[in-house]
């Protein structure tokens, strides 16, 4: 969820988009309005995340992760070797 909602025209948005993107990353969500009517809303992606069961869940049955003080090592190292999106994006 953002920090706060700016509300501003396009002809300020497109005057200043280095200012829009710089607001953007500190957190704020901007919603672009033609009058009254908004036409677009920006803000910064949700990152994906994983839980630790999920995590655990991608390992092959015969993995010999646990979790002990090298296990964010473990599960960098299976991630690292899954490259590929588990689902793929829509337009694929």
């Amino acid at each position: 969820m953002a920090d706060h909602v700016i509300h501003i025209s396009e002809a300020e948005a497109a005057s200043d988009f280095a200012e829009l993107l710089a607001r953007v990353r500190a957190g704020a969500e901007v919603v672009i309005e033609n009058g009254k009517l908004p036409v677009a809303v920006m803000r910064a992606p949700v990152p994906a995340r994983r839980s630790i069961s999920e995590c655990i869940a991608l390992l092959p049955e015969d993995s010999t992760a646990t979790i002990d003080p090298d296990f964010a090592r473990d599960v960098k190292t299976a991630v690292e070797s899954h490259r590929a999106p588990l689902e793929p994006p829509a337009w694929d």
